[in-house]
C-alpha cells in the first residue's frame, strides 16, 4: 500500500529528528539510557471529514536517562522536542502531515489535495503532576497549504514505568486555506458536481477528545493503546462535501507493541 509506505517513512524519519537533542546529551553524560519503541497499525480518517478509514503505521520513540521516567507524550500529538524547559514549561519545533486526498474518494469532480507537511511549534505547561496543556500550531508548506492549531489538555495516571492512561479534551482550529481545502467548493467544481458552492471561513473545526493507554508487560516487552474521537463543527460541519461523501463523526485508533532497551534494562 503506497500510503502507507509513505506513512512509515515520514514517521522513521520525524521519530529521527526528534530523537536528535536527547542523543547529543547521550554523547554529554554517563548516565545509562533507555530507548523504548513503539510499532503497529492504526487506522484513521482518510482524510480530514471521510466516512472511510485507511490502515496508517502507529510509530513512537522515547528515551529517558537513569532510573527517569519516560516522559508523557499524548499519541495525537505532532513529532517535536523541546528546546525551552522550565520546571512546568517547555516549547519547541513541531512537524505534522497529512495524507493524500484523491479526487475519486469524492466523486471525481474536485481536485486531489497532496500529503501536507506541516511545520510550527508547540509550548505545553504541567498545570499540576497529573493535568498537562498542550498547544501546537502549524502552517503546511505542501498540500492543503493552511494552517492547523490542536489545543488539549490531559488527565494522566500512571504507576512509574509499568502503566500509564491518559484521557483529554481536543479543540481544532483551522483557516480558510485549510478549510477550502477539504471542505470547499469552487464554482467550477460546483458546476461539474452538481453540489452547491461553498466557501468556508476558517475557525474552530472539531472538538473531540484521545485516551491512551501503555502497558509494561516484562521489562522490555509491552503495548501501547489509543482510541481518538474528533466531531466536525462550524463550517467544516456543514460542507456540501461532508454531507455526500463523508462523516462529521472522526474515529481514530491503535495499537502498537513496545520494546524497551539500554544498558540498565534486564
Amino acid at each position: 500500500m503506497p500510503g502507507l509506505k509513505l506513512s512509515l517513512v515520514f514517521s522513521v524519519a520525524i521519530a529521527a529528528l526528534s530523537a536528535t537533542p536527547v542523543l547529543a546529551q547521550k554523547n554529554s553524560g554517563d548516565e545509562p539510557r533507555r530507548t523504548r519503541i513503539a510499532l503497529g497499525p492504526q487506522i484513521t480518517p482518510s482524510y480530514p471529514g471521510s466516512d472511510d478509514l485507511s490502515v496508517r503505521p502507529f510509530f513512537d520513540i522515547a528515551r529517558a536517562a537513569g532510573d527517569d521516567e519516560f516522559e508523557f507524550e499524548a499519541p495525537d500529538e505532532g513529532f517535536g522536542f523541546a528546546l525551552l524547559r522550565g520546571d512546568r514549561f517547555s516549547a519547541g519545533p513541531s512537524l505534522g502531515f497529512e495524507g493524500k486526498r484523491s479526487s475519486s474518494e469524492v466523486g471525481g469532480a474536485f481536485p486531489d489535495v497532496d500529503i501536507s507537511i506541516e511545520l510550527g511549534a508547540f509550548a505545553q505547561y504541567q498545570l499540576s503532576d497529573r493535568i498537562r496543556l498542550r498547544a501546537e500550531g502549524r502552517q503546511a508548506v505542501t498540500g492543503h497549504d493552511g494552517f492547523i492549531a490542536n489545543l488539549g489538555a490531559d488527565y494522566v495516571w500512571r504507576e512509574g514505568d509499568r502503566q500509564l492512561f491518559s484521557i483529554g479534551p481536543r479543540v481544532t482550529v483551522t483557516d480558510s486555506s485549510y478549510q477550502n481545502a477539504y471542505f470547499g467548493v469552487r464554482p467550477a467544481d460546483a458546476a461539474a458536481s452538481g453540489l452547491p458552492a461553498y466557501d468556508p471561513d476558517g475557525g474552530v473545526q472539531a472538538i473531540g477528545a484521545t485516551t491512551g493507554y501503555i502497558r509494561q508487560l516484562t521489562p522490555r516487552w509491552g503495548i501501547y493503546s489509543y482510541a481518538k474521537y474528533d466531531r466536525l463543527v462550524g463550517d467544516p460541519a456543514d460542507s456540501p462535501l461532508v454531507e455526500r461523501f463523508g462523516s462529521r463523526n472522526q474515529f481514530s485508533g491503535g495499537v502498537a507493541l513496545t520494546y524497551t532497551f539500554g544498558r540498565n534494562v534486564p
